[in-house]
């Protein structure tokens, strides 16, 4: 195996929400992203694309498989982080509907999950595993997983020790790339508007 791409979906109406869970497809201008995305994975050679089982995700993905002609894989443990009753909202409305939860909620992350949503262990978890598999099942050439910034910044702390502002830096523009060698050394990072 050559490279692991991480790349974030492009973008839906639910820019600057909790999207979590929720389902959106791509809106008009994450449809425009695709085409600079393409440009940006162009010097690799894409052998398998992964990606979350969300729409946003899964459409990206499909999109760069058909245009590097290569296989996708479909894996729910790349899924974001369920928040629960927050999915869809913002920070403000999260904060105007009970602020003491939301304080309650930042002074305790990652180990309080939002009202209804996911705890952080066992997201990591799923998404570790989820990722081991993929790695362990790739001989040859470089694998592009589509998902989730959630996801991605998951992964940079985790694998490369990234403090989680870096992490957030690397991984908040949609479309972002970031490629990690087999060492899970990551490299570089791109961002794509």
């Amino acid at each position: 195996m050559s490279s692991i791409l991480l790349i974030r979906h492009a973008e839906t109406d639910l820019r600057g929400t909790f999207c979590g869970h929720s389902n959106p497809p791509l809106n008009q201008k994450g449809q425009l992203q695709l085409q600079i995305l393409f440009e940006g994975l162009r010097p690799y050679k894409i052998a398998a694309v992964h990606t979350s089982d969300l729409v946003r995700a899964d459409s990206t993905a499909r999109a760069i498989a058909m245009e590097f002609v290569t296989p996708t894989h479909t894996n729910p443990g790349l899924r974001e982080i369920g928040f629960g009753h927050w999915e869809g909202l913002t920070w403000t409305q999260i904060e105007q509907r009970d602020s003491v939860y939301a304080q309650r909620w930042i002074d305790g992350y990652p180990h309080l999950a939002a009202p209804e949503g996911e705890s952080y262990e066992g997201f990591r978890t799923r998404v570790l595993q989820a990722f081991a598999n993929i790695e362990a099942g790739q001989d040859t050439g470089d694998i592009a997983i589509v998902t989730h910034a959630g996801v991605m910044q998951l992964l940079l702390t985790e694998l490369c020790g990234h403090t989680p502002q870096d992490a957030y830096n690397r991984t908040r523009d949609y479309c972002s790339i970031v490629r990690f060698q087999p060492c899970f050394e990551c490299t570089r990072a791109v961002r794509h508007a």
